[in-house]
């Protein structure tokens, strides 16, 4: 005994022994959790009151409707912080037809947030926070694009219900997979498949893998399967994002050049012919290392400094190109002063009225009657005439008459576009109804 004692003397103290409990499991979920929100959101419905329309005309003015006249519905999912400012990544159906959008952080305090963009063709949506400027929030780190290891271990996690932090753990099954999703047109080639557990609280929350980075987010479960979940891959992610947060997009202004979504540099992949951009001398491959005088920290980052304050018109840029740096301001214009119906009237020799309106959403597709063609255009030999439905525009439909003509302005020049017709004809017990296709040469 006296002689292990020495030798333990001699040797110093003991080390401590490694906690067996911090696995690297534990150590990614302790990274990437202090991102993971809890969504909450209202949605007004009006109710038809049988005694409302005796009330408004024996008792208006005095009578008024008050929220007892209204339904409050609230869905819950989760989301994950993307950047320090608050911006909150989630699933484009948690926040559908919401009036009102909450997170519940995970140290427990609410926010209110406001809906930024949502593309629900690769169902995603992004929130901001709304706070004071000063506050800062955790970000989770994004993995690499495609960085993904059949059968490495995978992490879902969640906030569902506001009931905290929720944990399952996995591996990742497949990096491409398609489920059916009956009634929905989304632009999803690849979904990864995991069987972590993913339930409908967590639709909206992190996939992350053991660096605590994230891979993927949480959208669905098969309900026929067992233990079979599936996520959106970050490529998915970042390509949704980068065609819907514009200019274009979010604030209606027309800048005309796409930039990578993906880790920084920043670089600019698509330049629009005739665009604010490319008259100012952007082109693609040059990489953007300031906007408005900052260095944008990443793609979220990038697009909000190009569209803060209240006149955006203006965004000076200094760029890099082949090793040099230089200065340009692109002077952004709004997209209903260029793409318009007499716009459309140029390219097609057609002038066309919008029918119904947007959906609650804001994005829902609308019909166009055509109410003038012009003569000797190529649409009066293709015989579309007045009263006829412009339906959409190679297979796609639109919400506006500006969306329309930005989808017929991006057609080459060398190429026809498309255009998706119904007539309605009358016979003797009432009209005939049919559609047809029409290529036309745009401009």
């Amino acid at each position: 005994m006296v002689f292990a004692l020495t030798v333990a003397s001699a040797m110093g103290a003991p080390a401590e022994l490694p906690d067996i409990r911090r696995t690297p499991v534990v150590k990614a979920i302790e990274r990437a959790m202090p991102s993971v929100v809890n969504i909450a959101t209202e949605e007004l419905v009006a109710i038809r009151d049988p005694f409302e329309s005796m009330l408004r005309e024996f008792f208006d003015p005095y009578h008024r409707q008050g929220p007892s006249g209204q339904r409050v519905n609230k869905n819950l999912g989760s989301g994950v912080i993307i950047d320090e400012d608050g911006f909150v990544l989630t699933n484009a159906h948690v926040t559908r037809r919401a009036s009102r959008i909450w997170v519940k952080l995970a140290n427990g305090i609410e926010r209110e947030c406001e809906l930024v963009v949502s593309n629900p063709r690769s169902d995603v949506a992004l929130l901001q926070i709304k706070a004071d400027g000063k506050e800062k929030f955790t970000p989770i780190e994004f993995a690499e694009n495609n960085d993904l290891l059949l059968g490495e271990t995978v992490i879902a996690l969640g906030n569902p219900f506001g009931l905290g932090g929720s944990v399952s753990q996995g591996i990742l099954s497949s990096k491409n997979r398609r489920p059916p999703i009956e009634g929905e047109q989304l632009d999803i080639a690849d979904w990864l498949q995991t069987d972590a557990a993913i339930n409908p609280g967590n639709s909206g929350g992190p996939l992350v893998n053991l660096r605590g980075e994230l891979i993927g987010m949480n959208v669905a479960i098969m309900p026929t399967g067992q233990g079979i979940g599936f996520a959106i891959p970050v490529t998915q992610i970042s390509r949704g994002l980068s065609e819907a947060l514009t200019p274009e997009g979010v604030r209606r202004m027309w800048f005309g050049a796409r930039v990578s979504a993906g880790s920084p540099p920043i670089k600019v992949t698509k330049v629009e012919p005739e665009s604010p951009a490319e008259l100012a001398g952007l082109q693609v491959g040059d990489e953007i290392l300031k906007v408005k005088g900052r260095t944008p920290r990443n793609f979220i980052h990038y697009s909000a400094l190009l569209m803060r304050g209240k006149e955006i018109q203006d965004a000076p840029l200094k760029i890099r190109r082949d090793g040099k740096e230089m200065d340009l301001t692109v002077h952004l214009i709004p997209e209903g002063d260029y793409f318009n119906e007499k716009l459309i009237l140029e390219m097609t020799g057609i002038t066309i009225e919008a029918l119904g309106s947007r959906s609650s959403s804001g994005i829902g597709p609308v019909q166009f009657i055509v109410k003038n063609v012009k003569e000797d255009s190529a649409a009066k030999k293709a015989r579309i005439a007045p009263g006829q439905l412009l339906r959409g525009v190679n297979g796609a439909q639109f919400p506006d008459v500006v969306s329309l003509a930005r989808a017929l302005y991006s057609t080459p020049k060398d190429e026809d576009a498309l255009l998706h017709m119904r007539y309605r004809r009358r016979r003797a017990f009432g009209f005939e109804y049919g559609d047809f296709d029409v290529e036309l040469p745009i401009r």
